[in-house]
């Protein structure tokens, strides 16, 4: 049997154990009880995105955020990474219940050069990439959410994104149709910075134009 002193430490080290854990292993989706979630991701741009009059292929890269919950989210304690868990981005102010967040390469430059830090974008690799999401709770950073995309995805005018009907992330490649044998396969959707996602049947034809419309007036 064990004495006081010996169950104490032993009491001691289970605790610690637990919270070694509790910082190292990133957390599975939904487990923060947070909302917010990677929606979007366009690492290919051809065009101008970010709605400045100027085509830059590191401005305008862009991903969309969204909040789930059906309250309003404050943003402060959210970054954004890519694969190596470099924060690209931090966020900030608050994102109303079932709105959409567009972060765009060049407010990632402008906040990196605020702060003094690198400027390097969101840093989205065409060949493929992965998206992370990170909260800060406490002293600890947790994993919130995470996409991974490949080459198909990651092409040039090309988006990845969620859709709730039926739940699964798709290709929306209006602007460079995809028709190889990879998957995913092309939709025929159009990219939605800022707006909501959907891949309905019987997808009409699109422009440029038009697309850019929605997007400035889902700003």
């Amino acid at each position: 049997m064990l004495r006081t002193w010996e169950m104490v430490l032993w009491l001691l080290a289970a605790a610690l154990a637990a919270s070694l854990i509790a910082r190292l292993v990133p957390l599975a989706h939904g487990q923060t009880g947070s909302g917010l979630r990677i929606s979007e991701i366009l690492a290919g741009p051809a065009r101008d995105w970010d709605g400045d009059g100027v085509y830059d292929s590191r401005k305008d890269e862009w991903l969309e955020l969204v909040n789930t919950d059906s309250f309003p989210l404050d943003l402060a304690a959210y970054r954004v990474s890519d694969a190596d868990s470099t924060i690209r981005y931090e966020l900030s102010g608050t994102l109303q219940a079932g709105a959409a967040l567009l972060v765009t390469g060049s407010m990632a430059e402008n906040q990196q050069r605020s702060l003094g830090h690198t400027v390097s974008g969101l840093s989205l690799n065409n060949s493929g990439d992965t998206v992370i999401l990170f909260g800060v709770e406490g002293g600890d950073t947790v994993r919130v959410d995470g996409k991974s995309y490949n080459s198909i995805e990651g092409a040039t005018d090309r988006s990845t994104g969620w859709i709730s009907n039926p739940s699964s992330w798709v290709l929306f490649d209006a602007l460079n149709p995809y028709s190889g044998s990879g998957e995913p396969k092309g939709t025929g959707c159009a990219p939605t910075p800022g707006g909501r996602n959907g891949c309905p049947t019987g997808v009409t034809g699109t422009t440029w134009g038009k697309i850019k419309r929605q997007f400035l007036e889902d700003r």
